[in-house]
Protein backbone atom coordinates (compact mmCIF):
# COMPACT_ATOMS: atom_id res chain seq x y z
CA UNK A 1 0.00 0.00 0.00
CA UNK A 2 1.16 3.64 -0.59
CA UNK A 3 2.45 6.09 1.59
CA UNK A 4 1.48 9.62 1.50
CA UNK A 5 1.40 12.83 4.16
CA UNK A 6 -1.56 12.90 6.15
CA UNK A 7 -2.94 14.53 8.91
CA UNK A 8 -1.97 12.13 12.62
CA UNK A 9 -2.56 15.07 15.33
CA UNK A 10 -4.28 18.31 15.43
CA UNK A 11 -4.37 19.35 19.28
CA UNK A 12 -5.80 22.50 20.46
CA UNK A 13 -5.38 24.62 23.73
CA UNK A 14 -7.59 28.36 24.80
CA UNK A 15 -5.99 30.58 27.24
CA UNK A 16 -6.94 33.65 28.83
CA UNK A 17 -5.07 36.57 31.00
CA UNK A 18 -2.43 38.15 29.74
CA UNK A 19 1.28 37.47 28.93
CA UNK A 20 4.27 39.85 31.18
CA UNK A 21 5.72 40.25 27.70
CA UNK A 22 2.37 42.47 26.91
CA UNK A 23 3.61 45.05 29.84
CA UNK A 24 6.99 45.31 28.26
CA UNK A 25 7.80 49.03 27.19
CA UNK A 26 9.41 47.75 24.36
CA UNK A 27 6.32 46.93 22.83
CA UNK A 28 4.66 50.36 22.66
CA UNK A 29 8.44 51.28 20.98
CA UNK A 30 8.44 48.34 18.50
CA UNK A 31 4.71 49.31 17.28
CA UNK A 32 5.24 52.61 17.26
CA UNK A 33 7.84 52.49 14.76
CA UNK A 34 5.44 49.72 12.42
CA UNK A 35 2.73 52.28 12.36
CA UNK A 36 4.44 55.33 12.19
CA UNK A 37 4.47 55.79 8.13
CA UNK A 38 1.01 54.99 7.80
CA UNK A 39 -0.22 57.65 11.02
CA UNK A 40 -1.94 55.13 12.54
CA UNK A 41 -2.72 55.72 16.60
CA UNK A 42 -1.81 53.33 19.30
CA UNK A 43 -3.91 52.01 21.69
CA UNK A 44 -2.64 53.56 24.62
CA UNK A 45 -5.23 51.98 26.85
CA UNK A 46 -3.98 48.97 26.05
CA UNK A 47 -0.62 48.82 26.46
CA UNK A 48 -0.67 50.87 29.77
CA UNK A 49 -3.34 48.16 31.11
CA UNK A 50 -1.14 45.31 29.49
CA UNK A 51 -3.35 43.04 27.01
CA UNK A 52 -2.41 40.58 24.87
CA UNK A 53 -0.44 36.72 24.68
CA UNK A 54 2.63 35.35 23.59
CA UNK A 55 2.89 33.02 21.03
CA UNK A 56 5.62 31.14 22.32
CA UNK A 57 3.81 31.01 25.56
CA UNK A 58 0.43 29.94 24.18
CA UNK A 59 1.68 27.44 22.30
CA UNK A 60 5.04 25.88 23.89
CA UNK A 61 2.91 23.62 26.29
CA UNK A 62 0.61 22.34 23.33
CA UNK A 63 3.68 20.90 21.15
CA UNK A 64 4.97 19.06 24.02
CA UNK A 65 1.95 17.56 24.22
CA UNK A 66 1.51 16.98 20.54
CA UNK A 67 5.30 15.44 20.30
CA UNK A 68 7.08 13.01 22.08
CA UNK A 69 10.57 12.65 23.02
CA UNK A 70 11.48 10.08 20.59
CA UNK A 71 9.29 12.15 17.44
CA UNK A 72 11.51 14.58 16.55
CA UNK A 73 10.04 17.15 13.75
CA UNK A 74 11.82 18.25 10.80
CA UNK A 75 9.89 20.92 9.65
CA UNK A 76 7.66 23.83 11.93
CA UNK A 77 5.48 26.09 10.68
CA UNK A 78 4.15 29.37 12.48
CA UNK A 79 1.30 30.97 10.87
CA UNK A 80 -0.89 33.94 11.92
CA UNK A 81 -3.04 36.82 11.17
CA UNK A 82 -3.51 38.64 14.44
CA UNK A 83 0.20 40.07 15.63
CA UNK A 84 2.17 38.58 18.60
CA UNK A 85 3.42 40.67 21.73
CA UNK A 86 6.64 39.40 21.93
CA UNK A 87 8.45 42.79 20.17
CA UNK A 88 10.84 41.33 17.05
CA UNK A 89 10.98 37.96 17.90
CA UNK A 90 11.37 35.08 16.16
CA UNK A 91 9.01 32.80 17.68
CA UNK A 92 8.84 30.16 14.89
CA UNK A 93 12.70 29.75 16.37
CA UNK A 94 12.03 29.77 20.00
CA UNK A 95 8.95 27.12 18.96
CA UNK A 96 11.34 24.76 17.32
CA UNK A 97 13.22 24.14 20.88
CA UNK A 98 9.45 23.28 22.15
CA UNK A 99 9.42 19.68 20.14
CA UNK A 100 12.02 16.93 19.94
CA UNK A 101 14.37 17.33 16.78
CA UNK A 102 15.97 20.49 15.49
CA UNK A 103 13.22 21.06 12.90
CA UNK A 104 13.67 23.91 10.11
CA UNK A 105 11.44 26.61 11.34
CA UNK A 106 9.76 29.11 9.60
CA UNK A 107 7.14 31.91 10.00
CA UNK A 108 4.01 33.19 7.32
CA UNK A 109 1.31 35.85 8.41
CA UNK A 110 -0.30 38.26 6.29
CA UNK A 111 -2.58 36.10 4.63
CA UNK A 112 -5.62 35.83 6.67
CA UNK A 113 -7.31 32.77 7.44
CA UNK A 114 -6.16 31.52 4.09
CA UNK A 115 -2.61 31.51 5.70
CA UNK A 116 -3.31 28.58 7.72
CA UNK A 117 -3.99 26.67 4.38
CA UNK A 118 -0.92 27.90 3.01
CA UNK A 119 0.86 26.53 5.96
CA UNK A 120 -0.26 23.27 5.67
CA UNK A 121 0.47 23.16 1.89
CA UNK A 122 4.12 24.53 2.75
CA UNK A 123 4.25 21.84 5.05
CA UNK A 124 2.79 18.95 2.65
CA UNK A 125 5.38 20.32 0.25
CA UNK A 126 8.42 19.39 2.50
CA UNK A 127 7.06 15.54 3.14
CA UNK A 128 6.45 15.22 -0.57
CA UNK A 129 10.28 15.85 -1.62
CA UNK A 130 11.67 14.21 1.04
CA UNK A 131 12.83 16.71 3.23
CA UNK A 132 10.42 16.01 5.63
CA UNK A 133 9.44 13.26 7.63
CA UNK A 134 7.73 14.70 10.23
CA UNK A 135 6.64 18.46 9.46
CA UNK A 136 4.43 20.75 12.14
CA UNK A 137 2.27 23.89 11.66
CA UNK A 138 1.34 26.11 14.45
CA UNK A 139 -1.61 28.19 13.94
CA UNK A 140 -1.99 31.26 16.88
CA UNK A 141 -4.66 33.96 17.62
CA UNK A 142 -4.58 36.15 20.54
CA UNK A 143 -7.19 38.82 21.03
CA UNK A 144 -5.09 42.13 21.36
CA UNK A 145 -4.55 44.89 18.82
CA UNK A 146 -2.56 47.48 19.89
CA UNK A 147 -3.08 50.01 17.07
CA UNK A 148 -5.88 50.91 15.44
CA UNK A 149 -6.29 49.52 12.35
CA UNK A 150 -7.16 51.02 8.41
CA UNK A 151 -10.18 49.34 8.45
CA UNK A 152 -12.16 47.28 10.78
CA UNK A 153 -10.88 44.16 11.46
CA UNK A 154 -12.44 40.91 13.87
CA UNK A 155 -10.34 39.93 16.33
CA UNK A 156 -10.53 36.67 18.07
CA UNK A 157 -12.82 36.51 21.66
CA UNK A 158 -9.79 34.39 23.20
CA UNK A 159 -6.39 33.65 22.69
CA UNK A 160 -5.95 30.43 21.27
CA UNK A 161 -3.27 27.83 19.53
CA UNK A 162 -3.98 24.74 17.06
CA UNK A 163 -0.64 22.40 15.94
CA UNK A 164 -1.18 20.20 13.44
CA UNK A 165 0.92 17.22 12.71
CA UNK A 166 1.79 15.67 9.51
CA UNK A 167 3.37 12.78 8.83
CA UNK A 168 3.53 9.69 5.97
CA UNK A 169 0.19 7.33 6.58
CA UNK A 170 -0.53 4.17 4.10
CA UNK A 171 -3.17 5.21 2.11
CA UNK A 172 -4.41 8.32 2.78
CA UNK A 173 -4.84 11.06 0.83
CA UNK A 174 -4.92 14.53 2.17
CA UNK A 175 -5.25 17.52 -0.51
CA UNK A 176 -5.08 21.29 -0.02
CA UNK A 177 -6.39 23.70 -2.41
CA UNK A 178 -6.48 27.45 -2.74
CA UNK A 179 -8.22 29.17 -5.41
CA UNK A 180 -8.29 33.00 -6.15
CA UNK A 181 -8.89 32.65 -9.66
CA UNK A 182 -12.75 32.80 -9.91
CA UNK A 183 -13.27 34.99 -7.26
CA UNK A 184 -10.43 37.23 -6.82
CA UNK A 185 -11.83 41.41 -7.02
CA UNK A 186 -15.37 39.81 -6.80
CA UNK A 187 -14.80 39.05 -3.50
CA UNK A 188 -18.40 41.01 -2.09
CA UNK A 189 -20.54 39.93 -4.95
CA UNK A 190 -23.75 38.12 -4.84
CA UNK A 191 -21.95 36.29 -8.12
CA UNK A 192 -19.08 35.33 -5.98
CA UNK A 193 -20.81 34.05 -3.12
CA UNK A 194 -22.85 31.28 -5.55
CA UNK A 195 -19.27 30.62 -7.03
CA UNK A 196 -17.88 29.97 -4.12
CA UNK A 197 -20.72 27.63 -2.44
CA UNK A 198 -20.42 26.02 -5.87
CA UNK A 199 -16.81 24.98 -5.82
CA UNK A 200 -17.42 23.53 -1.91
CA UNK A 201 -20.89 21.94 -3.25
CA UNK A 202 -18.39 19.78 -5.90
CA UNK A 203 -15.91 19.18 -3.62
CA UNK A 204 -18.25 17.44 -1.06
CA UNK A 205 -20.37 16.00 -3.67
CA UNK A 206 -16.67 14.01 -5.25
CA UNK A 207 -16.34 12.94 -1.60
CA UNK A 208 -19.41 11.05 -1.54
CA UNK A 209 -22.82 11.24 1.05
CA UNK A 210 -20.65 9.67 3.48
CA UNK A 211 -18.28 12.66 4.07
CA UNK A 212 -17.96 15.00 6.65
CA UNK A 213 -18.01 18.96 5.75
CA UNK A 214 -16.69 21.43 8.15
CA UNK A 215 -17.57 25.22 7.33
CA UNK A 216 -15.82 28.05 8.30
CA UNK A 217 -17.87 30.87 10.04
CA UNK A 218 -19.00 33.23 7.57
CA UNK A 219 -19.06 31.03 5.05
CA UNK A 220 -22.58 30.16 3.74
CA UNK A 221 -23.59 27.21 1.55
CA UNK A 222 -27.09 26.46 0.83
CA UNK A 223 -28.37 23.38 0.85
CA UNK A 224 -25.07 21.33 2.31
CA UNK A 225 -25.58 19.32 5.30
CA UNK A 226 -22.43 20.66 6.73
CA UNK A 227 -20.95 21.88 10.69
CA UNK A 228 -20.93 25.24 10.83
CA UNK A 229 -18.09 26.82 12.81
CA UNK A 230 -19.59 29.82 15.38
CA UNK A 231 -18.05 33.08 15.53
CA UNK A 232 -15.71 34.13 17.66
CA UNK A 233 -11.94 32.76 16.66
CA UNK A 234 -11.30 33.74 13.04
CA UNK A 235 -8.10 32.26 12.46
CA UNK A 236 -8.04 29.23 15.09
CA UNK A 237 -11.85 28.37 15.03
CA UNK A 238 -11.86 26.15 12.11
CA UNK A 239 -9.07 24.33 13.31
CA UNK A 240 -10.02 23.77 16.91
CA UNK A 241 -13.60 22.63 15.55
CA UNK A 242 -11.34 19.90 13.52
CA UNK A 243 -9.37 19.31 16.78
CA UNK A 244 -12.74 18.02 18.47
CA UNK A 245 -14.23 15.98 15.85
CA UNK A 246 -11.76 14.43 13.86
CA UNK A 247 -11.21 11.76 15.83
CA UNK A 248 -14.79 10.67 15.62
CA UNK A 249 -15.09 11.08 12.24
CA UNK A 250 -11.56 9.17 11.73
CA UNK A 251 -13.29 5.97 14.00
CA UNK A 252 -16.23 6.55 11.67
CA UNK A 253 -14.14 6.18 8.52
CA UNK A 254 -15.40 9.32 6.61
CA UNK A 255 -13.72 11.27 4.40
CA UNK A 256 -13.53 15.10 5.68
CA UNK A 257 -13.87 18.63 3.80
CA UNK A 258 -12.62 21.89 5.36
CA UNK A 259 -13.94 25.07 3.51
CA UNK A 260 -13.07 28.80 4.44
CA UNK A 261 -13.59 32.12 2.01
CA UNK A 262 -11.24 34.84 2.86
CA UNK A 263 -13.18 37.81 1.65
CA UNK A 264 -10.50 40.42 2.04
CA UNK A 265 -8.24 38.59 -0.46
CA UNK A 266 -10.95 36.56 -2.25
CA UNK A 267 -9.07 33.23 -1.67
CA UNK A 268 -11.49 30.08 -0.74
CA UNK A 269 -9.41 27.64 0.66
CA UNK A 270 -10.31 23.73 1.62
CA UNK A 271 -9.01 20.85 2.92
CA UNK A 272 -9.59 17.04 1.98
CA UNK A 273 -8.92 13.89 3.55
CA UNK A 274 -9.49 10.48 2.98
CA UNK A 275 -8.81 8.00 5.17
CA UNK A 276 -6.77 4.56 4.38
CA UNK A 277 -8.18 1.09 4.56
CA UNK A 278 -8.19 0.02 8.33
CA UNK A 279 -4.66 -1.43 9.83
Amino acid sequence: MSAAPGLTRVLTRYADGRSELSLDPDLRVFVADLVRPYGLPLREDLLAEGVGHAYEELAAGLLAEALGPDEPADVLIQAFDSPDVRPGAPTSLALSRSCAGTPTALALCDQGTAGAFAALRAALAYQRTGVARRAVVVLAEQTALHHLPPEPVTLPDRHCAVVLVCETLPGEELTVRQDSGAVVGAAESAESADSVAEEVRRQAKALGEEAAVLLAAGLDVPGLDAVRVPAGQPFTGLWSALADRLPGWRAERRPVLLADFDPRLGVLSTLTLRAGPPS
